[in-house]
Order: structure tokens, then C-alpha cells, then sequence
């Protein structure tokens, strides 16, 4: 019996075979503890291959970045004090040339061991860069979730997006823009009510006024009239601004900091914010009800005198579960009312951010330039002859005009840096060179859209004249009476030297409708108010445009 327990084996079976006997609980405790060696063994081999293979992503990394022309790395934690220092202003944009001018049109900058920029001069391999990467930054993506809740339009992955996207902009394009060809009358009309009371203050700050025209545009466009008699619409765009100002800030947290007092103001400020979009999306929808109960046919006046549909329901519609937005032209999506209103949140958002930006350089500009100024009055003025009543197709013979919109946005676009990456597949560039999948990749927009080489001796100077036809032949950037009009080309938007809207598959989606919407904005506004700058920052501003926010006033015309 002794040799049959010594032949059982050392484990349960073996136990069970011997039968219980005193050493059972010694046993036990002996088969518990070789089980969790076993496992812990188990554990450290996994986690020792996990890090083995990141490990090796990372030696790919640097072997891969080694291969990109760029300075050495000062420090353990590469170039991130100069990303910190120049933040995205001017300091960085200095920087980033220098580095261009010593290594060439691409130039690689580490950020840390493990994370790296390439930014990218040469027009051939923007191109190919844009149309490679189609992702956006993951940041990004966390500041819009962040403040404004789930969204199908926001995400930094290109691939779950991007029918969505298509979607949109082929409404954006054809049902919308058909539908809303000219600024909204009563938009027209808020703005020229502010203008009065501007006048009697004799000045004011073009950014503010931007703001406003940008908020009020955005808004009627969206949500239509409801918007324009909405109470909460003045706390709505304060709290839209202060979500602007610190979105990317909070965003850059991993880890939200629950500890802050000042991450919680934020929290509940964005709470409020997506209370007033349920709050204006629902009125917004009532009124488009009430609409078509009473047969109005959803018709108002436009800013030009004609009747049109009231795209704005058409478009809350559209955007809202089961829409015709999405319908058969997606794959099935069952969006949450938390994404619904995320989209249609951060698409306000961003317009406003962008379309504010722009109408502000152009007043700048138009202040700057009295003559410039007196000139596309005339071209509005020699329309109006021909036909009292402007449409779309009249604004996009304002050639002057819309030449002035496209050089404001070249010389000073919505943001120094266009971004992209590619999250998952490492991009070849035509230059034979790889850049590393999750690298950052950036265009600084100021050396592109002040490159001599594409743009002339006088790529640094406001001249409308870059994107006029060739035919023009003043000085100053008139048609002379010989030439014959022709709609604005694109040429530097085609070969992507012109990229304030972007380029490729990430392009702006709303590029065609904003660019039309602004220009029927001023061609309403200069009919009625001449833009001239305060005599007591003539001087000053002048001298330097950094700041772009000058103190102007309005005067009024005689009309047309």
C-alpha cells in the first residue's frame, strides 16, 4: 500500500487516488501555491512580451524618425519646450522656418522618446501627405467629446467617419446651399440694429463684431427663426466663446483633474451649454411643426427681397435621428440623442470659431484699405443696376469681392497650423521617405501662404489680385472696363497652396456654403455702411498686424 501512495502522482488525481488522510490540508496548500507561481509566471511572460513589443515599436520609431532630416534632440524630453514657449503663435512658426531653410521642406521635431512632429513646406508632398493621412489628432477628438458629449462628426479616426462626412457635405452643397443662397433678412437685420448702436458709440472692436456677425449667421442658419427670437441666444454665445477658450486645455488631460476647482466651473459651463442646444434644437423643430401646420410653407424674405425655403428646418431635420441626412447614404445608425445634439453642438462650434476668424480679417482689411473698399461697392452697385433683386449667382460674379474674402484667409487663416496623422499605418510620401504611424503631422500655413516662389514678390502683401483672373489688368485689383468678368479661379486651391479651408478628405465640409454666406453678408453690408478704422489706432495698427483687432466704426451710406 506504502508503494501504491508513493506511485500516485504529486497532483489532485494523485489525491484523490491516496484518499483524505492528515497531510490533505498540507497538500492543498502546497498544489494553491504552485498554481499561483503558475499563473504569476504566466502574467510575467505576457507582460514581459507586452513591453518587449513596445520596446520595439519604439526602436522602429527612432530608427524611422532617424531617417527624417530634423535637429538633434536637446533633451530627454525632445523639443517640447519650444512647442510650450511658441505654443501655436508666431515663436514656433519662427522656429519651424529656420529649421526648413538648414534641412529642407521636411523637417522632424521630437516632442519626447515616444511621440514625434514632421512638419511639412513642399506642395507636392502636402499634397500627398493630405490625401495619405486622413486622421485627426486624438486631442482633438477628446476636446470635442470633452465639451460637448458623443459625436458621429468629431472623431479622430478617419474611417468611422468619413460617409458621414461625405454626407454632409453633399447636403451642405446642393439641398442646403440651394436652399440658403443669400443671408437670412432678419440676420441682416439684427446686424444693422448692432451697427446703430455701434455708430452712436463711434467705435468698437472688430473681433467682437465678428463674433457677433458669425454667432447670428451660424445660428439662423441652423436653427431659423427661432433662433433670431430665442431669450438665451446672448448667454448661448457667452458660454459658447468661454467653452472655446479652454476646450484644448482641459482636453490635454488624460486624466480629468477632478481635483480642480477650475475643471468643474468648466464641466458645469459645458452642462449649461448642451442644455441651451437641447433647449434651441426642441424650439427650434416646435416652430418647424407649427410651420407646417399652418400651411406657411416655410417660406421667408430673403436679404436680397426673394422668398426662399427655410433651409434651417430642413437642415434640424436632417441632422436629428433618422433624418434624411444619414438615410441610405450610411451604413444604419442608431445615434443616441447625446450625439445628435454633439454634432450639431460642434458643428456651431467650429463654424463660429472659423467663420469669426475670417469676417474679422476681412474687416480689417476693408478698414485698412478705403479704396479696395469703394471699389467692391461699385462692383455691387454695377450688379444692382442690372437686377435689383441678387442671388447666389450674382454674389459669385462679384469677383473682387470674393478675391478679397479668399487673400484675407490666405494671409491670415483660422489657425497657423493645418494637423494631421495617420493612426494606424505608417505613410511613404513620394520623397521616399516613411513617417511613422501616430506621428504628428503639421503644415504651418504662414510659410505655405507666404512662400515667394508660388505666390510672387509680394506674398507678404494683402493684393486681392492673387486670386482675381488673369485678365484683370489695374493695379489695383479692379476688372478695367475692357476686361470681360469671370468667376474667381481656384488654381492655388487645386494644387494646394492655398489651404485656410484645408485639403484632401478632411477638408471643410462647409467650405462652399461659409465662403457664399460671407460674401452675401458684405455685399448686403458695404451697400449700406462704409467700414473706415479709428483715427486713434490708425497709426499703431498699421504698423503691425499680429493682433488683428482694430477699433473701427461704420458710417452710413446713401443707398444704391
Amino acid at each position: 500500500m506504502d508503494d501504491c501512495d508513493t506511485a500516485a502522482p504529486y497532483t489532485l488525481l494523485g489525491l484523490l487516488i491516496r484518499g483524505g488522510d492528515g497531510g490533505c490540508i498540507g497538500f492543498m496548500r502546497d498544489y494553491a501555491a504552485r498554481g499561483t507561481n503558475a499563473l504569476l509566471w504566466v502574467g510575467l511572460i505576457s507582460i514581459t512580451f507586452l513591453l518587449l513589443q513596445k520596446l520595439a515599436r519604439l526602436v522602429r520609431l527612432w530608427r524611422q524618425g532617424s531617417r527624417i532630416p530634423g535637429p538633434p534632440t536637446p533633451s530627454f524630453f525632445g523639443h517640447s519646450k519650444v512647442i510650450v514657449d511658441g505654443g501655436v503663435g508666431q515663436n514656433l512658426i519662427d522656429y519651424l522656418s529656420k529649421m526648413h531653410e538648414i534641412y529642407g521642406p521636411i523637417v522632424r521635431l521630437w516632442l519626447g522618446p515616444t511621440q514625434m512632429l514632421v512638419s511639412v513646406k513642399d506642395i507636392a508632398m502636402i499634397e500627398d501627405m493630405l490625401v495619405k493621412a486622413e486622421d485627426k489628432l486624438p486631442l482633438i477628438g477628446r476636446a470635442f467629446r470633452l465639451a460637448f458629449g458623443r459625436s458621429t462628426l468629431f472623431v479622430s479616426s478617419f474611417e468611422k467617419v468619413q460617409r458621414i462626412r461625405e454626407s454632409l457635405e453633399a447636403y451642405m452643397n446642393e439641398n442646403l446651399l440651394e436652399r440658403m443662397n443669400q443671408v437670412p433678412g432678419k440676420v441682416v437685420e439684427c446686424i444693422s440694429e448692432r451697427f446703430d448702436s455701434i455708430i452712436t458709440k463711434d467705435v468698437c472692436d472688430s473681433r467682437r463684431v465678428s463674433q457677433h456677425i458669425a454667432y447670428y449667421i451660424l445660428g439662423s442658419s441652423m436653427f431659423g427663426d427661432a433662433f433670431m427670437n430665442w431669450s438665451n441666444a446672448p448667454l448661448y454665445e457667452e458660454l459658447l466663446v468661454t467653452v472655446a477658450k479652454e476646450a484644448c486645455y482641459w482636453a490635454s488631460y488624460r486624466i480629468p483633474p477632478f481635483w480642480s476647482r477650475r475643471y468643474w466651473k468648466y464641466y458645469f459651463t459645458c452642462k449649461r451649454l448642451k442644455e441651451l442646444n437641447e433647449n434651441i434644437i426642441d424650439k427650434s423643430l416646435r416652430n418647424r411643426n407649427v410651420a407646417t401646420k399652418c400651411n406657411w410653407n416655410l417660406c421667408e424674405v430673403s436679404v436680397f427681397g426673394r422668398e426662399r425655403v427655410d433651409g434651417a428646418a430642413c437642415f434640424m431635420d436632417a441632422m436629428m435621428l433618422g433624418g434624411s441626412l444619414f438615410n441610405g447614404k450610411t451604413e444604419k445608425h442608431n445615434f443616441s440623442k447625446e450625439e445628435e445634439c454633439g454634432n450639431i453642438l460642434g458643428l456651431m462650434f467650429h463654424g463660429y470659431l472659423t467663420t469669426a476668424s475670417l469676417i474679422n480679417n476681412i474687416l480689417t482689411r476693408l478698414s485698412l484699405c478705403p479704396e479696395l473698399q469703394e471699389n467692391i461697392y461699385c462692383e455691387i452697385a454695377s450688379l444692382k443696376k442690372k437686377t435689383s433683386d441678387l442671388d447666389r449667382s450674382d454674389v459669385q460674379k462679384m469677383n473682387l469681392l470674393l478675391a478679397t474674402l479668399y487673400e484675407s484667409a490666405r494671409l491670415l487663416p483660422p489657425g497657423p497650423f493645418l494637423q494631421r496623422c495617420s493612426l494606424k499605418h505608417d505613410l511613404r510620401l513620394k520623397s521616399s521617405i516613411t513617417v511613422p504611424a501616430g506621428t504628428i503631422l503639421v503644415v504651418p500655413l504662414p510659410l505655405v501662404h507666404i512662400d515667394y516662389s508660388i505666390w510672387g514678390k509680394d506674398a507678404d502683401q494683402f493684393n486681392p489680385r492673387h486670386f482675381l483672373p488673369k485678365t484683370c489688368s489695374n493695379k489695383d485689383g479692379t476688372l478695367d472696363k475692357h476686361d470681360v468678368p469671370k468667376e474667381i479661379t481656384s488654381e492655388h486651391q487645386i494644387d494646394g497652396s492655398f489651404l485656410s479651408f484645408g485639403c484632401g478628405s478632411r477638408s471643410c465640409v462647409g467650405q462652399k456654403f461659409a465662403i457664399l454666406e460671407i460674401a452675401a453678408l458684405f455685399a448686403s453690408l458695404l451697400s449700406d455702411y462704409e467700414i473706415r478704422l479709428h483715427p486713434a489706432s490708425d497709426n499703431d495698427f498699421r504698423a503691425t498686424l499680429d493682433g488683428c483687432c482694430p477699433n473701427i466704426f461704420f458710417i452710413k451710406r446713401s443707398k444704391i
